[in-house]
């Protein structure tokens, strides 16, 4: 099996010796995540606070519903609300093991792919004037982002399971057409925690919208098992094509694509969706190279991709975002070498879900004024008694 075929797998009900060694591990894998629940529902283990709002951004399964961009969206419109944003990461890939590291502090970029993880670096680039931050404990993340960097409006990246830290809003990414892929628990199949852990969400983004059947399916399931909770139908829209390596930083839109041959490669969970996106803008994909999420690539890994588009004479090499913050550390640079821009969009009810924050923040901000009130009140009682 290749590197990459975890997702694969993941996504097969086939059953052989192999798989079903798998199966038997992601059985004390669901017996150690209930315990897990168990003891935070419990207060066995504890839950801390931050004083600024926080919205967690994260998904059931591992990888593959496009979290990046989502993360990319809430805080952009945050900042754009006269709020002020902050981005906790776990840097998951990156080499940093501190208790946390400033990515960005909103102003310059303080750090490199392969210290932060490439999705932090990735969010620092894409993020002007927002601070990233990375931190295996997002609490002290937290911590620094609002008393060193004046953030009120947390979004922890991936932070569904992530139950240390208490948070005003929960938003749950779910794949339309492939929402749970075999329904294993890893490592057998994609998720982290049982389905029933969804419950725990306030709102769901269901992504890769077609308004197939299969995505009216897993809409009428989540329906069914979250009664009452807000769903919102949502996409990954292609916005253009960027080539960093030529003067300026040239781009193409996706008006400008149709007919056009290219290499592609992509080291995502689902790198087949990358593709997928590549020919629905009427590319012809001469050749296309998956490796393992968060590879780190090689020169030579880079090189002979080059030499494969030479040698089909395709147009373009093509990757991620995600992936070129790891290819331009490699050095090997081409101007005919560019990466998708992919923005995250809610096809229906955006207001509705940014009315949704709005009043979950203002609700954060009269419980905090509420408990300020109380602690200064009972300043003046206990200096009385003791008058």
């Amino acid at each position: 099996m290749k590197e990459y075929g975890w997702s694969e797998l993941h996504h097969d009900t086939r059953k052989d010796p192999f798989r079903l060694f798998l199966a038997v591990f992601s059985l004390f894998y669901g017996v150690g995540i209930r315990i897990r629940l168990l003891a935070y529902g419990s207060g066995i283990f504890r839950r801390r606070r931050l004083p600024a709002f926080v919205m967690s951004i994260g998904n059931l399964t591992a990888g593959g519903t496009g979290k990046t961009p989502a993360v990319e969206m809430a805080a952009t419109w945050a900042l754009e609300q006269g709020y002020r944003p902050a981005v906790l990461s776990r840097g998951y890939g990156g080499r940093f093991k501190g208790e946390a590291l400033v990515v960005s502090d909103g102003k310059e970029i303080r750090s490199n792919p392969d210290v932060s993880g490439d999705e932090p670096y990735f969010l620092a680039k894409r993020l002007r004037y927002i601070p990233v931050i990375v931190s295996q404990k997002r609490y002290f993340g937290g911590l620094l982002a609002c008393e060193k960097l004046g953030a009120d409006f947390l979004i922890l990246d991936d932070g569904f399971q992530h139950l240390e830290l208490r948070r005003d809003l929960d938003i749950v990414l779910v794949d339309g057409a492939n929402p749970f892929g075999n329904r294993y628990l890893l490592p057998r199949g994609p998720l982290r925690e049982p389905v029933e852990s969804l419950e725990r969400t306030d709102v769901v983004f269901l992504t890769r919208w077609s308004g197939g059947e299969k995505d009216k399916m897993t809409l009428r399931y989540l329906s069914e098992i979250l009664p009452g909770k807000p769903i919102f139908p949502s996409n990954h829209v292609a916005t253009r094509v960027v080539f960093p390596g030529k003067a300026g930083k040239t781009t193409v839109g996706v008006g400008d694509l149709e007919g056009k041959r290219a290499v592609a490669f992509a080291g995502i969970a689902r790198p087949d969706y990358f593709r997928a996106a590549l020919e629905s803008l009427g590319m012809e994909v001469l050749a296309f190279e998956p490796f393992r999420d968060h590879h780190n690539y090689s020169p030579e890994e880079i090189k002979n991709l080059l030499a494969r588009k030479e040698h089909l004479h395709a147009h373009y090499l093509l990757m991620t975002g995600k992936d070129w913050v790891k290819v331009a550390q490699t050095g090997v640079i081409s101007h005919e070498m560019g990466y998708l821009d992919i923005k995250f969009k809610l096809l229906d009810g955006e207001e509705a879900f940014f009315r949704l924050v709005k009043d979950a923040y203002e609700k954060k901000q009269e419980r905090a004024n509420g408990s300020r009130l109380m602690g200064f009140k009972g300043g003046i009682w206990g200096n009385q008694k003791k008058g």
